[in-house]
């Protein structure tokens, strides 16, 4: 765990002593840095592994406020340790956080990897606000097991994995609620809220990131289109782009293994660039 009070952050590091690079990785909504274990493991004999629960996730603190320049800033208070800049690997919501750090404070970001997700406003995705509204109607005070909330969950949200994804943020005992029997981990009624805000993309007085880019995505998602890699390109002139076959949106959790390979030839591709 970081001893930092602003975010709760799981290091792996093998060969702390060695002083390796640093990579940290950003989870999606509704996620926490845990979902990056099985491909930071794969990292952490010769990097500094950061797995970082965004704010209002996971086990970093709750907030009153939700923006993107707001949750980059408190990142960056993070990585901002003395040490050579970061690799940061963002998937989704975590994609755009460090797309935004990479843009307001590009000395903190050596290379950026954008995981299915564009620099652009989706519109407020209606599955997003069905899962949202899914978990606030079950009752923290009656429920009495994990397996009754995700069959109330069920009609909501039918694919199981998803199902099962959404369930890792409930947690024995009642949070602030001495009644309730259960708690969501994560701060579901600002996310609710603030859909629209994480839908989007922050207008920034910044200038491109000139860092290498990879731009990663899930050859069955819907999530980048012709309009997305125009303004990509535009923010992130270095980017270049792989596609992954038989994945949709959560690309390193469907093909961890291609993913992982992905990752390692990127950083071994740019290593001169970033050590020059």
């Amino acid at each position: 765990m970081s001893p930092d009070p602003g975010l709760f952050v799981t290091v792996l590091d093998h060969h702390p002593e060695r002083r390796p690079p640093q990579i940290a990785f950003c989870h999606g909504l509704f996620g926490q840095g845990k979902n990056w274990t099985t491909i930071g493991r794969r990292f952490a004999d010769d990097y500094h592994v950061a797995l970082v629960d965004m704010p209002d996730h996971g086990r970093s603190p709750w907030s009153g406020e939700l923006s993107y320049p707001g949750m980059a800033r408190r990142l960056g208070d993070y990585l901002d340790n003395g040490a050579r800049p970061w690799t940061l690997v963002g998937h989704s919501m975590g994609g755009k956080i460090a797309m935004t750090l990479a843009l307001l404070r590009p000395d903190l970001v050596e290379r950026l990897v954008v995981v299915d997700v564009a620099p652009v406003d989706y519109g407020g995705r209606a599955e997003f606000a069905g899962y949202v509204a899914a978990m606030r109607s079950i009752d923290l005070v009656t429920l009495l097991s994990r397996q009754a909330a995700d069959q109330q969950l069920t009609h909501a949200v039918p694919d199981p994995t998803v199902r099962g994804f959404l369930l890792q943020n409930l947690r024995r005992g009642g949070g602030g609620d001495p009644d309730a029997r259960w708690h969501w981990q994560m701060n579901l009624r600002l996310l609710g809220d603030r859909l629209d805000v994480l839908s989007g993309f922050p207008e920034l007085d910044a200038p491109p990131y000139q860092g290498p880019t990879l731009w990663v995505a899930g050859a069955k998602s819907d999530y980048i289109g012709p309009e997305s890699r125009t303004r990509m390109t535009e923010l992130f002139p270095r980017v270049r782009t792989v596609t992954i076959k038989d994945a949709a949106h959560w690309v390193h959790a469907e093909q961890p293994d291609i993913f992982a390979d992905v990752l390692r030839t990127f950083l071994t591709r740019t290593d001169r660039d970033v050590s020059s």
